[in-house]
């Protein structure tokens, strides 16, 4: 078949967020993108996509400005975008007008499909420069993605699907509107750009569809190229989890009877202290793999700071409901994993508890199954309780990093959505059973990463995808699975 071109322009009033959207979508920086009107003066085509000679273009296009004013003249005639686009208006006497020239143009000459992005912080009702440019759209004629911007940080599909619905439900009246979506330009997944696809592939022209449909495979490869390539990075983290240990001294019948427990005590801190460098130290390079993966600059938190494990006192047992109000004081930002070891003067029963609250990180979770279990070749590991935790904190970790929209700049640790760790947990539960294999698997005297990484990365895999699932049901079933 012959060569296709498909183009998207992405159009709306000034300053909401156009070029920072076409950043994160482009997977590279494009343009300027600044808290001001008109950064974007002129209409510029990028190639999102090309496969099998045909290609996918996005225009970042100048904003709407001074849109009644614009209306206003448009209105005076009886061909409005004929009349506007003879108009020679001086670009440097009235600027707006002229990038709003710009933008009409572009849609006019060169568009398939308009994706037209608002401000979603904003209430539909109280937008009311959106009706002055459906207005102008309409005349255009054609077809309208609305993409809803700046929607704040993931929420339950429930919550993001009223927002759209009550957009859709301002917008019905303009039959040139085809679908609402939630997009947002600096935490969007790309799960999330599978269920635009989706939309554009029924809006186009039935004559065109042949040739997005190789483009819209190619996106999706490339998409589950990185992840799969995410999940063998934290799947070889996991595995490597699952056989580290530290020798301790073999436990006699007085210390058993609790006669010199002292010297063993001290013995299972320092132990706790050398695996949980180590565990941070892992998730630092995993996670930093994964942000290189996603396209991403910038790094997770680096300093590893140890401040006297040889002074923990910690117990036989932490209750773990304690260690849950702990943590639910003190977790953080998921994608910044155990970076900085820090220790608390917390006095349970009399006793100081110096927690390992890495990085701020996820501390709900690694404090389960806290205390190290003991080998019958008295090495200590982690316990099951907290190779499972570990499997969950992973699955928030790679959720941070594919949510981190390009537009926000390098890569920075910060808090995750709080429905995120349920969701995470509840998933974990359900593999609980191939994740304890593992780790009886990962108990055995020969047990080495590289024979334990495939099972790591697919339990973590299917896992991931059932999440995801859930966190987005619209969303097809073929585009999670791996492509080809």
């Amino acid at each position: 078949m012959p060569a296709t071109a498909i183009t998207l322009s992405l159009i709306s009033h000034t300053n909401v967020g156009k070029t920072t959207l076409a950043r994160t979508l482009l997977r590279r920086d494009v343009g300027d993108a600044a808290d001001q009107e008109h950064v974007t003066d002129v209409a510029t085509a990028y190639s999102m996509m090309e496969a099998s000679g045909h290609r996918l273009l996005l225009w970042d296009t100048p904003g709407f400005g001074s849109t009644p004013r614009l209306l206003s003249r448009l209105r005076l005639s009886a061909s409005p975008i004929r009349w506007m686009l003879t108009q020679l208006w001086d670009r440097f006497r009235d600027r707006s007008l002229w990038c709003s020239q710009q933008a009409i143009k572009n849609v006019q000459s060169d568009s398939d499909i308009v994706l037209y992005l608002v401000n979603a912080s904003e209430h539909p009702s109280n937008a009311a420069y959106v009706g002055m440019e459906m207005e102008i759209l309409t005349w255009i004629g054609k077809p309208v993605i609305l993409l809803l911007n700046q929607t704040g940080a993931p929420r339950p599909a429930l919550e993001e699907e009223m927002e759209e619905a009550d957009w859709r439900f301002q917008l019905e009246k303009y039959g040139i509107v085809k679908a609402v979506l939630g997009l947002d330009a600096f935490a969007r997944c790309w799960v999330q750009e599978e269920a635009l696809m989706e939309v554009i592939f029924h809006v186009l022209p039935e004559w065109k569809r042949e040739a997005f449909d190789r483009l819209r495979l190619a996106w999706r490869t490339r998409n589950q190229d990185v992840f799969q390539r995410s999940m063998k990075s934290l799947g070889r983290q996991l595995a490597d989890s699952g056989v580290d240990r530290v020798t301790v001294s073999k436990e006699s019948l007085l210390q058993k009877m609790g006669v010199g427990r002292q010297q063993l005590n001290a013995e299972m801190e320092e132990a706790r202290g050398v695996l949980t460098e180590r565990l941070a130290t892992r998730s630092i390079a995993a996670t930093d793999d994964i942000i290189r993966l996603h396209g991403l600059e910038g790094h997770t938190s680096e300093s590893i700071k140890p401040t006297g494990v040889e002074s923990f006192g910690v117990p036989e047992k932490v209750n773990e409901s304690v260690w849950g109000t702990v943590g639910a004081a003190l977790s953080g930002a998921a994608g910044g994993l155990l970076a900085d070891i820090k220790t608390g003067g917390m006095s349970f029963g009399g006793g100081t508890v110096a927690g390992f609250f890495i990085g701020g990180v996820g501390t709900w979770l690694l404090a389960r199954g806290y205390n190290l279990t003991r080998g019958e070749d008295n090495a200590v590991r982690w316990t099951t309780e907290h190779f499972a935790a570990q499997a969950e904190l992973l699955l928030i970790t790679y959720l941070a990093v594919a949510h981190f929209g390009r537009g926000r700049g390098e890569w920075k640790d910060g808090d995750h959505p709080p429905h995120w760790a349920p969701a995470a947990r509840a998933v974990i539960a359900t593999h609980r059973t191939e994740l304890d294999a593992l780790w009886k698997r990962a108990a055995e005297k020969d047990a080495r990463p590289e024979i334990l990484v495939g099972t790591a990365e697919a339990i973590l895999r299917s896992a991931s995808v059932e999440l995801l699932s859930n966190l987005y049901p619209k969303v097809s079933a073929a585009a999670l699975a791996p492509a080809g």
